[in-house]
């Protein structure tokens, strides 16, 4: 298995960007490694990915006001498709991970019947002939697709009504796999996307081409892609894009300190801002000092020292300042992800070891 894009330690690669906030704090972005949501056991290597669902029948959920009206209206759209292109891009944005050796789509519906709301969950004797037959370790099926949209007409321009539409899918994924307890993994998403343009054709040609909206049927696909990658981060670890920060003081340790870490050298950085620690004795800026050494640390990959000083940063700002201050409750918030970090850590390892 392909393992050299899940690098361990550190856990967070820092992007080269800095930016200015209010005065003694500078904001940066970073990338946290995550786990997948799902830990599968270590001997499953490869997926079949299934559409088990009936196609939406075109009156179901769909609903437009027309320019003039007042209240909405029942539509026909149809969802042709909207299926086969979820399962299409699960199986190809989880082969483009390189983390299962295969993903495989299984090339036909496993529903023949007409009964859209009704769930029919993989049998066992099934899902063991899929897998003897594809040579795969695990099933992947898409077991639930529900689309809605809701289309709203807002104006005339130009002969060209100007339109909104929202559209919300619910899905559910599950895995079958043998397993001695005989649980099945259930995946529930929902969300939705909003689009907002004129009412014409992709061809027209016309000079609101950059401003259109899509027309159901196709939004309903985007959604499907959509669902699609977001359900990668289920199976496989991944990265997020968040917000830390430092603060700085007009002292020459922590200056020296600050300039480490922007050239992201964490190790010399904890030891500027821990000698001004251990020599000042203003709370206040102790605990400033604390949470940049938390900060450091973390981005060290060592979590268990990140929440030390988190924890220690914040028992000085509240000797310090009033429940209220801003200082506290970031304080609090970077606590808590640290320990949410920390407590994924294991999991995050096993996953990016197996």
């Amino acid at each position: 298995m392909n393992k050299k894009r899940f690098i361990p330690l550190p856990y967070i690669f820092l992007l080269i960007l800095f930016t200015n906030s209010c005065a003694g704090i500078r904001y940066m972005t970073v990338e946290t490694q995550e786990p997948a949501r799902l830990t599968l056991p270590e001997n499953i290597r490869s997926l079949l990915i299934v559409n088990n669902v009936v196609q939406q029948p075109d009156e179901v959920c769909h609903r437009k006001k027309p320019l003039g009206k007042k209240e909405f209206e029942p539509v026909k759209v149809s969802t042709d498709s909207a299926s086969i292109y979820y399962t299409e891009a699960l199986t190809q944005f989880l082969s483009e991970e390189h983390y299962f050796d295969t993903v495989i789509l299984y090339n036909k519906p496993l529903r023949a019947d007409t009964n859209f709301w009704e769930e029919k969950p993989i049998m066992p004797e099934k899902m063991n002939e899929l897998r003897k037959e594809t040579e795969t370790d695990a099933v992947v099926s898409l077991d639930k697709l529900i689309l809605q949209t809701e289309w709203n007409d807002l104006f005339m321009q130009e002969g060209y009504i100007y339109a909104s539409m929202t559209g919300k899918i619910y899905s559910i994924l599950r895995v079958y796999m043998p397993t001695p307890d005989g649980k099945i993994p259930a995946i529930h998403f929902t969300d939705s996307l909003r689009w907002e343009g004129f009412d014409i054709p992709y061809d027209d040609g016309m000079a609101y081409a950059n401003l259109i909206i899509p027309p159901p049927e196709e939004a309903m696909k985007q959604l499907a892609v959509y669902a699609a990658e977001k359900m990668v981060n289920v199976f496989v670890p991944h990265w997020e894009m968040q917000n830390r920060w430092y603060y700085t003081l007009n002292n020459k340790l922590m200056r020296e300190g600050e300039a480490y870490a922007k050239s992201a050298d964490w190790t010399k950085a904890i030891l500027k801002w821990q000698t001004f620690y251990n020599k000042e004795e203003n709370k206040l800026k102790k605990a400033k000092a604390a949470s940049n050494i938390a900060f450091a640390y973390e981005m060290l990959g060592e979590m268990d020292k990140a929440f030390e000083w988190i924890t220690l940063s914040l028992h000085l700002f509240e000797e310090s300042l009033s429940p209220n201050s801003l200082d506290r409750k970031r304080a609090e918030l970077y606590k808590n992800e640290i320990k949410r970090r920390r407590d994924h850590a294991v999991k995050l390892d096993m996953q990016i070891n197996r």
